[in-house]
């Protein structure tokens, strides 16, 4: 199979990105798309040309479907993509996984059940600000990371709540800026710094009283290495700041990248003003690096859009991974990380305690 039928779950604002990319990748036949709302996918079938449904395993069986990406709000992921998977289709779920880990767990066992891939969006691993750190890591240029610190200082105002009737309630969202602004920077910092052993967190709302859920949130960790790490990340700044995540190694070397900057990045609302950046290089020999590392990222900045251009990349990387049969770039258990955090967090706060890594949910 050189060509996976492709479909979209989900007709809101990250659908669109996600089938503007299935429309052009070669792997693709972009067949049909699914949506509880019938003229939502009618306006899809308008515009690429594809076939509308309103249910999931009719559209998987009826269009012969390979391949479908779940693009729901967040608390609705697991419901279709079982059902897609069940239907023998593979699947890769927007971030993240989903809003709690008894959801992420029934969508792990019903691929491994049904021998189909799995996979997560991260598409800010590909960002070469973002490869280089990581490859510092994994080259040993700062030797063991001793601090990894992950941060996001943004901001969301009322009319972005209002934008969506999901957005801002603990049933509809399952939560707030730990479970929709965080879900990359948390994957990025465990990405650099390995297995989280424990975590001790905080969170409350300061200056959104129009919401149920968390604007802000701090969290200690300890990494199962012996590192350290802390987490800050809120939505209580206006304009919006920046995203970034910094790691410092036990040889006094540290490297860093700010992956958003600005006004932060609205998916179908606002655009990527600013390219991401290396904003903290201390590499041995490598001290003056960071001029050249702008100017090359800002050169390939002003050729791409950003935005869709790394959804495509991560959206053709799982069309191989299922044409060649092997792993795609995320997997669905290191997609479950980031829920494991967030989930660590809120229960650390509740249970006034530190939380041990993995993180299993609660039975009822």
């Amino acid at each position: 199979m050189e060509k996976a039928r492709t479909a979209i779950i989900g007709c809101g604002k990250v659908g669109h990105i996600h089938a503007e990319a299935l429309s052009i990748i070669d792997e693709s036949d972009f067949i049909a798309v699914c949506d509880h709302d019938h003229q939502r996918a009618k306006n899809f079938e308008k515009q690429f040309n594809v076939l509308p449904y309103t249910n999931v395993s009719k559209m998987i069986k009826e269009s012969k479907i390979d391949l479908v990406i779940v693009c729901t709000p967040h608390p609705q992921h697991a419901e279709p993509a079982i059902s897609a998977i069940r239907e023998g289709a593979h699947v890769l779920v927007e971030k993240p996984l989903a809003a709690n880990l008894t959801d992420c767990d029934a969508m792990i066992a019903a691929a491994d059940l049904a021998g189909v891939k799995l996979g997560v969006m991260s598409q800010r691993r590909l960002y070469p600000p973002v490869q280089r750190v990581k490859n510092a890591i994994t080259s040993g240029k700062i030797g063991k990371p001793i601090l990894g610190i992950s941060m996001i200082l943004g901001w969301r105002n009322k009319a972005y709540y209002n934008a969506d009737i999901w957005r801002g309630t603990w049933k509809n969202e399952g939560g707030g800026v730990l479970v929709n602004q965080a879900p990359h920077q948390l994957d990025l910092l465990q990405w650099f710094m390995g297995p989280i052993d424990e975590l001790y967190g905080y969170w409350d709302n300061y200056n959104h009283p129009y919401i149920e859920v968390d604007d802000t949130s701090v969290a200690v960790l300890r990494f199962k290495n012996g590192a350290m790490g802390s987490i800050i990340i809120s939505n209580s700044q206006r304009p919006g700041l920046f995203g970034k995540i910094s790691v410092h190694g036990e040889n006094g070397s540290s490297v860093g990248v700010q992956t958003d900057s600005g006004a932060m990045f609205i998916a179908g609302i606002s655009d990527v003003l600013e390219p991401p950046k290396n904003d903290l290089w201390t590499v041995p020999g490598e001290e003056n690096n960071l001029k050249y590392f702008l100017d090359k990222d800002k050169e390939e900045f002003n050729k791409i859009n950003i935005t869709n251009y790394f959804h495509m990349l991560q959206d053709k990387d799982f069309l191989r991974a299922v044409i060649d049969q092997r792993d795609p770039m995320v997997t669905a258990r290191e997609g479950r990380i980031a829920v494991e955090v967030f989930t660590a967090i809120y229960r650390s706060q509740r249970e006034k305690r530190p939380i041990k890594f993995p993180v299993l949910e609660k039975k009822k």
